[in-house]
């Protein structure tokens, strides 16, 4: 029996003069070492793509995190935190929306979360380098250092996550400068940082099943038992048979 498909929406950047569309290893290597799918990359071009024919042909999306932020004037804001990728917005929100129709399971990291959060009707803010929980390490650090930033998150009691990772707050990397404002309308909160922020929210629309996380469960999901869980939460929500290993810190 063939595995799920799922795809992943590329972002795209320029280089000597040309466009180029890339997803980051890490991103792909999870899914395909903890969820028990293949993995496919989906190249950011909008309306050039008929995206209901490729939901069709996928079992399952993940939006990954990227540099980039949405444009503001998609959720009803203005201003210029950018960089932005227009041709992976108009991606990215149709497809997952077509996905969701289709009653297949749409998960979430980071600025796939935010789109979530958009696709939903919610909207998002640039956090102040004031906030009350520092959400982005310091500039000028190495990667390593950079996802070595964490505070811990509280589990919505009953939610997704408390059900199976348990109530107690989980550490997690925090690497953002942007946040939900307003929760998009039919998400339920899954977990919230110490100030208040929601870190993680879930749906279920018929069929499909929702998952998102503002942090990145991909970078230390081989050694971390809360990152990993995400992925085979992914797999199962695809109907896929992920590996299952003994827990990690």
């Amino acid at each position: 029996m063939s595995r799920p498909l799922l795809g992943i929406v590329a972002c795209t950047r320029e280089a000597d003069g040309e466009t180029i569309h890339r997803v980051i290893d890490r991103y792909l290597r999870a899914p395909a070492t903890w969820s028990g799918v293949d993995v496919v990359l989906v190249p950011a071009l909008g309306a050039l793509a008929d995206q209901r024919n490729l939901a069709a042909r996928l079992d399952g999306l993940l939006l990954t995190g990227s540099t980039s932020n949405l444009e503001p004037w998609r959720y009803g804001a203005s201003g210029n935190n950018g960089p932005f990728d227009p041709a992976r917005d108009a991606t990215s929100l149709t497809l997952a929306n077509v996905m969701l129709d289709a009653g297949k399971p749409v998960f979430g990291i980071c600025r796939g979360f935010q789109e979530l959060n958009v696709v939903f009707g919610g909207t998002l803010q640039h956090l102040p380098a004031d906030q009350q929980v520092a959400h982005h390490a310091p500039a000028g650090v190495s990667t390593e250092e950079m996802f070595a930033h964490s505070h811990p998150v509280t589990p919505v009691p009953g939610g997704m996550i408390a059900s199976a990772l348990g109530e107690r707050p989980l550490t997690v990397n925090s690497v953002h400068f942007q946040a939900v404002d307003r929760l998009g309308n039919g998400l339920a909160a899954e977990a919230h940082a110490p100030d208040g922020l929601v870190e993680a929210f879930s749906a279920t629309m018929g069929k499909a099943r929702l998952l998102a996380a503002q942090w990145h469960p991909e970078w230390d999901a081989d050694r971390n038992r809360a990152s990993r869980w995400f992925f085979t939460a992914l797999g199962e929500a695809m109907g896929a048979n992920p590996l299952q290993s003994a827990d990690a810190a």
